[in-house]
């Protein structure tokens, strides 16, 4: 093998292992800004739950 190709196939490689981590950084940023969003939403009553309901058939 010629010493391009090794240097060629290392730099795929480590392309693809530095957008895995960007990725993964990324994703785990959004899981947890999101985890804050819902945490932080007030509880809301559900509009039908304990009331009866008319169903028309």
């Amino acid at each position: 093998m010629e010493i391009s190709s090794i240097m060629s196939s290392q730099l795929r490689s480590l392309q693809s292992t530095v957008q895995l981590t960007i990725l993964d950084k990324a994703m785990t940023s959004g899981a947890s800004a999101a985890a804050e969003m819902l945490q932080s939403m007030p509880e809301a009553a559900h509009p039908t739950k304990g009331a009866s309901i008319d169903v028309k058939a």
